[in-house]
Order: C-alpha cells, then sequence, then structure tokens
C-alpha cells in the first residue's frame, strides 16, 4: 500500500483524484480545485497506480496538466460517449453497439497489460491456493459453498483447508476488470458463458459488491472468507494472497507481468497494421502466459474538434508509448511489445484534428 500513497502523493493535486481511506473519490477532483487542468479523462480502476504516475512524470516534463477520475470502465465509456472527458480508459473495449452510440468514430490505444489477480482471505491457510477456471464458475455462481470443499480439496493436496464459508466478492460497478474475468470464465467453462456471461456488469448469482479495484481489495481483506478478483497492483499493495490458475497448457501459474506478457506475444506478433486492437487474450497458448490477462485501452474520438486539445492529447500519448512504458514492470503491469507500440505510434497519425464539414 506504501508504493500506491507514494504515486498519489506525487501526482498531488495537479490529476489525480482525492482518495479517501476507503479508495473512494472526493465529489470535487483536486485537479480542479487546484486552478487550470489542460486534458480530463475517467474510466478503468486497474491502471489507475500507473496512470497517477505517467501523469504527474509528465505534469512535470511538460507543464501539462492531466485530471484522471478512477470510476471504472463502464463510467470511462459512457462519459466519452457523452463528450464530457477529452479521453475514456476501459479494460474492456467497446463494443458495436457502444461505438455507435458515441459522437463519433472512436479509437482504441493499448496502453499496457496487466493480470487479474484472484485474491482470498482464508486464514487458516498459508500455502499458495491452486484454482482452475471450472472451480472458480463453480465458486462464483455459488455451486461451491466451502474452502473445503472436494473440489478444491483434490487441487491442493496437503493443505489443510477450512470449513468455513466462502464470502464472493465482485464488482458493483461496471468495470473492465470485470469485464476480463468474466471473459475469462467464458472461456473455459460453457455454463458460465451461457449465464452469467461476460460483460462490464453481469448478474451475479451470489456474492457482495465493492466499488472499484479498491473498494474490492478493501472488502476482502476485512472479510474472511472471502474471494474476489482485482488488478495485481491491488493485491500486492494490500498484502492479499492470490491464488496459482491453471492455464491453457495446464500449468498452474501466478499472475505477473511476465505471465501477462506471455499471454500476448502470440497475439501481437500476428497483428496487422490496421486492427483496432479491440483484442481478448484470455485463456492464451504458452506455458508462461496467465489466463486472466488482458490489455486496458485509452478511448479518443477519431475526429478531435479543438486542435489545442487533440495535439496536447495526441503529444501525451506519444509519451506513454515510448517513455511511459518502461515505468510498467515497476507497478506490476507489463509494457506492451515493441512491434504493437511502434504501430500505435503510427496509428496516432490518423487523428484527424478540426470540425468536419
Amino acid at each position: 500500500m506504501k508504493r500506491l500513497a507514494l504515486v498519489v502523493l506525487a501526482v498531488g493535486v495537479a490529476c489525480s483524484p482525492d482518495q479517501s481511506k476507503n479508495g473512494t473519490s472526493s465529489a470535487t477532483p483536486a485537479a480542479q480545485r487546484s486552478g487550470s487542468v489542460d486534458l480530463t479523462g475517467a474510466g478503468a480502476t486497474f491502471p489507475y497506480p500507473l496512470y497517477s504516475k505517467w501523469f504527474a512524470d509528465y505534469a512535470a516534463k511538460t507543464g501539462v496538466k492531466i485530471n484522471y477520475q478512477s470510476i471504472g470502465s463502464g463510467g470511462g465509456i459512457r462519459q466519452l460517449s457523452e463528450g464530457t472527458v477529452d479521453f475514456g480508459a476501459s479494460d474492456s473495449p467497446m463494443s458495436d453497439d457502444e461505438i455507435s452510440k458515441a459522437k463519433g468514430p472512436v479509437l482504441h490505444f493499448p496502453t499496457v497489460l496487466g493480470a487479474v489477480a484472484v485474491t482470498y482471505n482464508v486464514p487458516e491457510v498459508t500455502a499458495q491456493l491452486k484454482l482452475t477456471g471450472p472451480v472458480l464458475a463453480d465458486i462464483f455462481t455459488g455451486k461451491i459453498k466451502k474452502w473445503n470443499d472436494a473440489q478444491i480439496a483434490t487441487l491442493n493436496a496437503g493443505v489443510k483447508l477450512p470449513s468455513t464459508d466462502i464470502l464472493v466478492v465482485h464488482r458493483s460497478d461496471g468495470s473492465g476488470t470485470t469485464f476480463v474475468f468474466t471473459d475469462y470464465l467464458s472461456s473455459v467453462s460453457k455454463t458460465w458463458a451461457v449465464s452469467p456471461g461476460r460483460g462490464k456488469e453481469v448478474p451475479w448469482p451470489v456474492g457482495l459488491g465493492g466499488k472499484g479495484n479498491e473498494g474490492v481489495a478493501g472488502q476482502i481483506k476485512q472479510t474472511p472468507g472471502g474471494i474476489g478478483y482485482v488488478e495485481l497492483a491491488y493485491a500486492k499493495q494490500n498484502n492479499l494472497p492470490f491464488a496459482l490458475i491453471q492455464n491453457a497448457a495446464g500449468k498452474f501459474v501466478a499472475p505477473s507481468s511476465a505471465g501477462a506478457t506471455a499471454a500476448a506475444a502470440s497475439v501481437a506478433a500476428k497483428l496487422p497494421a490496421n486492427t483496432d486492437y479491440r483484442l481478448s487474450i484470455v485463456n492464451a497458448a504458452g506455458a508462461d502466459a496467465y489466463p486472466i490477462s488482458s490489455f486496458t485501452w485509452i478511448l479518443v474520438y477519431e475526429q478531435q474538434a479543438d486542435s489545442v486539445k487533440a495535439k496536447k492529447l495526441i503529444d501525451f500519448l506519444r509519451w506513454a508509448l515510448a517513455d511511459g512504458e518502461s515505468q510498467a514492470t515497476s507497478l506490476d503491469y507489463a509494457p506492451l511489445p515493441a512491434s504493437m507500440s511502434t504501430q500505435l505510434q503510427a496509428r496516432l497519425n490518423t487523428i484527424k484534428i478540426g470540425t468536419t464539414k
């Protein structure tokens, strides 16, 4: 937790929403109270620790202040669609239907890769638990109710499991992290794919809701018997254990930046130059691939009416794809493959500046 606190402190009033002790934002972001803001964005909590550092470093380097509200991917897509922010951020790509309801064509720019960790609070267990996709699906539908259930025990031979209840914690807001997690469960469980299915919001059969990655991590930390899903940095910063998940190759792997990179490697090598980058890499092939991995995206309008803001936004994205990528690993994210970064730099040239006639 100390690392995140230092990151947020470094951002200061220039670009981060005020975070209370329970991880919620105050009504008026500090950047708005402090004076001029050059760009505004909103969306995913998944990359917030990294984006906070990026915005602070970029402000120190260029003087350009970026106010980012960490409100969840669904909120970011909504605010971009309504035109109330200069860019959105999401861990789930916009659907064709969502793009059709926006004020114009939207471009997706992957920024980094991240891993969604399955974290838990079972004080009696000190060994790192092993879980599979089908077992996770049964836990999150409420079919598996106890920590010493036979399916969990079989995967964790030799580990003494308590007979306590499993308490599921999930996101209460529209969330890209939820999309990644449910995308994974849908890929490994035919039953889950039918219902609840994949999405930023799904009809959870059981469990408690928490707002943002911060809220879910906090809820699990306070709930013995709890299990949930958060971006890896939040699990580490809250000193929460996380499970080893069986990947498509049959290997149990821990969430890590290296595992996310391995998941993206085969996909990135085959990308055409004109792809729209709305890609899923869950349950990817490869012995080292972590199966609940994803890109996270910054969303911008292809047509930019404000030429001054457009230049600042493009300049920031060029910096992020070049210099910002080097900061990813230190905060438990994975940098984009070099070939993809090069393609995205070229794609920035397709953003159109000026009003259309």
